[in-house]
């Protein structure tokens, strides 16, 4: 979305009817689930707007839940009916956004793992088998904060880096000290092979210097969704 989108704010209701823009089968491309097959909920909208954002998430639709786990139960199988996907991601834009307790409740229900991917700023108490994935923001006067409470259940930090972006230079102080979370780096995606290519490097010596661990959105090394 590039900045553009509006700042949406939270969904009130019960959670059986959400904001979806699409959802889909594909292979997670990063953090700690990389290279699990899984079906992507993406839902709409999102309370920050990033410059460097490449996700459409504004063009979203309501669905009922019955609707959303049957979709989800169809892409989950292969062509014989088996089940070869028990890997669920709820994303965004913003998916704390909405009202996912029910939502995540539905899928564990079915036996599948739930992952979220979240901006840090916001918070719903989700079960506490579903793993959180936080990736904070800069708003240009540094890292929107993160809840405390939100941090308590995450399972794992990314951070967004360029080598020519000084907010996005290194990982910040979030207030994840004392805490055991792995954190995951990534490169930033501008657009531009040269800079990718140079945020690629940048990347992975800040990873072996620091020892963080290195994500490289696989979905878009091999071109697909």
């Amino acid at each position: 979305m590039h900045g553009k989108n509006p700042k949406r704010g939270l969904l009130k209701g019960d959670g059986s009817v959400l904001e979806v823009k699409h959802i889909f089968a594909t292979i997670q491309g990063e953090g700690p689930y990389a290279g699990h097959p899984a079906v992507f909920i993406r839902l709409g909208g999102c309370n920050l707007a990033c410059e460097f954002c490449d996700t459409d998430f504004e063009d979203y639709q309501p669905m009922a839940l019955e609707s959303l786990l049957s979709k989800v139960l169809e892409l989950s199988v292969n062509a014989q009916n088996t089940r070869v996907c028990d890997l669920v991601v709820i994303t965004g834009g913003e998916p704390f956004r909405q009202p996912i307790e029910k939502l995540c409740n539905l899928l564990l229900g079915a036996n599948f793992r739930v992952q979220i991917e979240t901006n840090g700023t916001l918070y719903r108490p989700v079960d506490a088998r579903v793993d959180i994935v936080c990736s904070p923001k800069h708003t240009g006067q540094g890292y929107a904060p993160l809840r405390e409470d939100l941090l308590d259940r995450v399972t794992a930090m990314k951070f967004i880096i360029s080598e020519r972006d000084a907010d996005y230079g290194t990982v910040a102080d979030v207030g994840i000290g004392g805490r055991a979370i792995p954190i995951y780096v990534q490169p930033m995606d501008e657009h531009d092979e040269a800079q990718n290519r140079r945020n690629c490097e940048y990347t992975a010596r800040l990873a072996q210097a620091h020892g963080y661990r290195l994500s490289m959105q696989l979905h878009k090394i091999i071109g697909i969704e």
